[in-house]
């Protein structure tokens, strides 16, 4: 399937990406829509004939647990809404605890990168099968970047990658930008994994901006695209013709001529590369049987011990698991942390309104205490109710608004102890 050229919508930047010239069709991040309705934008540009692909981020297939009923059905709820011609999602996993390990579940608010490890791959191509059978078109699967690596891999990120197209017939979502990440913070080659992965398996390419602060390069969607990830990306077309190559931006929005002065380097770079036809290595000491079947229950239960044990740290200051780099680690909870500020700020706006320059450093000492356990939205009640709990902010006019915001947006249910502390600091701040 042909897709073309290719940009994120996003509904910061919905004008320019409708002005742009030369857009074949657009992704849009799943969780961010309605599953009944699409945002007028998204309508406009169906109705020119521009391709909508849903690209979802909360599955988490990676992860111990077998995918939520419900948060499949949500997808593919969108993917019909849409007429997509396939949806993507990411091997990685964003969540751990409950019941498998009979601790509370925490929510990482990122995507974490799985153990390439053979009882990983177990679990993983069984989800993507559930996947798979859930939903009413193709599955392609995208590579994360990483920060952090686990001990005693068995696999490289193209083997792994070969072995689960192998497995399920999954498609990939090859992302450059985060090869040259994971070149950069853990010294893989992106040459190789591309020569190890079978690359006929492509559904589409992304291509994204970062920087490198510290000798670490974060993949932030909010800067510029380099020339080392158009390098990959070259390094790519000279492996294959990909169906479809996409330029991501989710933060930082420049005006619609940068955007359209990127894709003009994305489509330079693809047109000054020639394919010399698809080659696929084959894997290297892949020695463990490939059948089909399950996982045994074991090996999901220790997966979700792993697991839960690194979220655990990144996100609630428990003991560093064994055979982690600890620096990394603290670069990873920072970002973890940091990003999930970032969301709250977007999904409640509000707050940074009423809180001013206190925000970030407010919503950091509190989420150092409180690991995110629900959705953003939840996260931004429970931040709001436990400054107030707090007594803050300190100025009576803040602590009002707050309070008004707090009790506008919080659902109607039985009030915790907490819930009638603020009630009543409401009823104090009214006499005043």
């Amino acid at each position: 399937m042909k897709l073309g050229i290719g940009i994120g919508w996003r509904p910061e930047i919905a004008a320019e990406v409708e002005a742009l010239e030369g857009i074949d069709w657009v992704e849009a991040v799943a969780e961010n829509l309605c599953a009944d309705h699409l945002p007028d934008s998204l309508v406009r540009l169906r109705q020119r004939g521009v391709r909508i692909v849903p690209h979802g981020v909360g599955l988490g297939l990676g992860g111990a647990d077998r995918p939520e009923p419900a948060r499949l059905a949500g997808l593919a709820a969108r993917a019909e809404l849409l007429g997509a011609p396939l949806v993507t999602e990411h091997i990685a996993f964003v969540r751990a605890g409950g019941p498998l390990t009979a601790s509370p579940r925490l929510e990482a608010g990122h995507l974490l990168p799985v153990p390439r490890t053979w009882d990983a791959l177990d679990v993983l191509c069984e989800n993507v099968r559930i996947a798979q059978d859930s939903l009413p078109v193709p599955l392609a699967l995208e590579n994360i970047a990483a920060l952090i690596t686990w001990p005693d891999e068995e696999l490289t990120e193209g083997q792994f990658l070969a072995e689960l197209v192998e497995r399920t017939g999954v498609r990939l979502l090859i992302d450059v930008a985060n090869l040259h990440t994971n070149h950069v913070n853990l010294g893989q080659d992106p040459a190789k994994a591309l020569d190890e992965l079978p690359v006929e398996a492509i559904a589409y390419v992304h291509v994204a901006g970062g920087v490198e602060r510290d000798g670490i390069w974060h993949d932030t969607h909010a800067h510029p695209v380099t020339g080392p990830v158009l390098d990959v990306l070259a390094e790519l077309r000279s492996r294959v013709d990909p169906p479809g190559v996409l330029l991501e931006r989710d933060d930082a929005f420049p005006p619609g001529a940068e955007l359209a002065a990127e894709l003009d380097a994305i489509r330079a770079t693809l047109n000054t590369t020639t394919a010399a036809g698809a080659r696929s290595a084959p894997l290297s000491g892949a020695t463990r049987d490939t059948a089909a079947a399950a996982p045994r229950p074991s090996v999901r239960d220790r997966l979700a011990v792993s697991q839960t044990a690194l979220l655990s740290a990144l996100v609630a200051g428990t003991p560093a698991p064994e055979g982690f780099d600890h620096r990394r680690l603290r670069v990873q909870s920072r970002a973890l942390a940091a990003k999930r500020a970032d969301v709250v700020a977007k999904v409640a706006p509000e707050l940074p309104e009423i809180l001013g320059d206190g925000y970030r450093a407010a919503f950091l000492a509190y989420a150092r205490r409180r690991p995110m356990s629900g959705s953003y939205r939840r996260d931004a009640l429970d931040f709001a109710e436990h400054l107030l709990t707090a007594g803050a902010p300190a100025d009576p006019a803040e602590r009002r608004r707050l309070t008004y915001w707090w009790q506008d947006r919080s659902a109607a249910r039985p009030p915790r102890r907490t819930t009638r502390l603020v009630r009543a600091a409401r009823a104090a701040l009214v006499g005043k």
